[in-house]
């Protein structure tokens, strides 16, 4: 029996070097040769900036240093939105753009595996908390232009990860909207008001659920709280958000 053990494990260590010499490991974001298959080279990991605490206990936003009072950002003091906790991975900026972007729009679907194992160490409580996974939706029309939902993949793959269902259906998208890209913050809530409605066949998964949201970059906030509102009237007990990337801007520091 170990003699068959060892000759496995032998095949397999065969098999890895074979593959790796084929098909190297690449950097997640610029492509060049790395030891690990789905990380970041030497060059592009200090490029990027990773969210982690001290952060707003609501929103995920990032604080430049702790401070003695709640760890609340002045956004969610102001108004608090629809949804009970959101997390990211790192912040949206210019290190980080075309690695996002190629991955939405460019299809580097094999992105994928690296990004929701990311989101997975980052928002592991909210995963943990969850009952299930849900996906921001999109309209089919989109859909079929691009021919896969960024937000779907990523909550697959982290139902993968964790265990947890993963429901892609559970929310609808009514009807196309103009991309959210470019538009003011107003615009963006006007853009997807009454767009997402609770998959009616969906209904007994929702009802008393603890949902956790996916999509791929968090901006304004306004599709989000969209989909966590249309949750909530639907009969979720709490939906929670997590994405790979956030706009942090300077307006939501604390008050």
């Amino acid at each position: 029996m170990t003699h068959i053990s060892n000759t496995g494990s032998l095949f397999t260590t065969a098999r890895k070097m074979l593959l790796d010499a084929v098909f190297p490991a690449a950097c997640v974001n610029c492509a060049d040769f790395i030891d690990e298959p789905g990380n970041l080279c030497l060059r592009c990991w200090p490029q990027m900036t990773y969210i982690s605490a001290p952060f707003c206990s609501i929103c995920g936003f990032p604080f430049e240093f702790d401070r003695d009072t709640a760890h609340i950002c002045g956004n969610c003091i102001r108004r608090r939105p629809a949804f009970g906790r959101a997390r990211a991975v790192l912040q949206y900026d210019d290190a980080s753009r075309d690695m996002v972007l190629g991955y939405k729009h460019s299809d580097k679907t094999d992105r994928v595996p690296a990004f929701a194992n990311w989101m997975y160490r980052a928002g592991v409580s909210l995963v943990n908390d969850c009952d299930i996974i849900c996906p921001v939706p999109l309209h089919s029309h989109r859909l079929i232009k691009r021919r896969f939902n960024q937000s779907a993949l990523l909550a697959r793959q982290l139902s993968k990860l964790s265990a947890k269902p993963v429901s892609p259906d559970m929310l609808i998208r009514t009807r196309p909207t103009r991309s959210q890209g470019g538009l003011s913050a107003r615009a963006r809530h006007v853009n997807v008001q009454g767009v997402f409605q609770a998959n009616p066949d969906r209904l007994p998964l929702i009802e008393k659920a603890r949902i956790l949201l996916i999509d791929d970059v968090l901006t304004t906030g306004a599709t989000v709280e969209a989909c966590c509102n249309r949750l909530l009237r639907a009969g979720a007990t709490e939906v929670n958000v997590l994405t790979f990337s956030r706009v942090v801007r300077p307006s939501n520091t604390a008050i």
